[in-house]
């Protein structure tokens, strides 16, 4: 977890003359290794991988190597049946994408817009598939 808020990072930022100082500082509230944020959900929702994997119904190894960090910068369409198996809700949804160096889903987008609702329903993966078939949209993992 960060330790400072945004506003004091934004504070600092404006105060500190020296961007180095600044950098090092702050090192631990920049940006962390996606897998650390997902164990981090783990333990939070009391999940194991194993079920989260088989509920996101990407292929077992590649899920393996998403949480191990061997993967370190999986596409959205990965990512996101990982949310739905997690129960994620839109916020924890939106930190994944951005650990992950992903854009976050946009409102403005149709297949992002059913993405969304997906997650505010609690959707599985499964029924979120066939939510973005049954509306004519590609299906996350194709």
């Amino acid at each position: 977890m960060h330790e400072k808020d945004t506003e004091e990072l934004f504070s600092e930022l404006k105060e500190d003359e020296d961007i180095r100082r600044f950098l090092a500082r702050n090192e631990k509230e920049f940006r962390r290794p996606l897998h650390e944020y997902l164990e981090e959900l783990l333990r939070e929702k009391h999940l194991k991988k194993l079920d989260v994997i088989r509920a996101s119904q990407l292929e077992r190894v590649y899920g393996y190597h998403i949480f191990a960090g061997t993967k370190p910068n999986p596409s959205r369409t990965k990512l996101l049946p990982i949310a739905l198996a997690m129960g994620l809700n839109l916020e924890e949804t939106q930190k994944l994408l951005r650990y992950a160096g992903e854009s976050m889903l946009y409102p403005r987008d149709p297949w992002d817009s059913i993405v969304i609702s997906a997650i505010e329903q609690g959707l599985s993966a499964k029924d979120t598939n066939l939510l973005l078939s049954q509306l004519g949209e590609k299906r996350l993992l194709g």
